[in-house]
């Protein structure tokens, strides 16, 4: 189970690219356009981290328990 907590962990980071890529694409054209992607790029490195935090709280918590 932890292992798919890890591999969504990574896909924030995918999409933080893919938004990142979006907003340098799309940056003459329609500089709002641009800046909502920045933001949605923003938000996935934010739930990279916090997820990665969750994941090393609850690891904690349950190897603390088997002891």
């Amino acid at each position: 189970m932890m292992k798919i907590f890890r591999f969504f962990e990574f896909a924030y980071l995918a999409i933080t690219c893919f938004f990142l890529y979006q907003a340098y694409e799309e940056w003459g054209q329609q500089d709002s356009r641009s800046i909502l992607y920045l933001c949605f790029a923003g938000v996935a490195v934010f739930m990279f981290f916090f997820k990665r935090n969750f994941r090393k709280r609850i690891d904690a918590n349950s190897n603390q328990d088997n002891k």
